[in-house]
């Protein structure tokens, strides 16, 4: 009984990380470009600073 238990929860574990990274994909390809090149040059500056 317990190794089946615990299949089911690392099963559960990486559906839930699959998700959790496929919802970033899609935040990341909605607006990608312009949003992040200006992120990234924010970052820029203020590492120069």
């Amino acid at each position: 009984m317990e190794n089946s238990t615990t299949d089911y929860t690392i099963w559960y574990v990486l559906g839930f990380l699959f998700f959790i990274y496929l919802v970033i994909l899609f935040r990341n390809k909605r607006g990608n470009k312009r949003r992040r090149s200006r992120q990234f040059m924010d970052g820029k500056k203020r590492h120069e600073k």
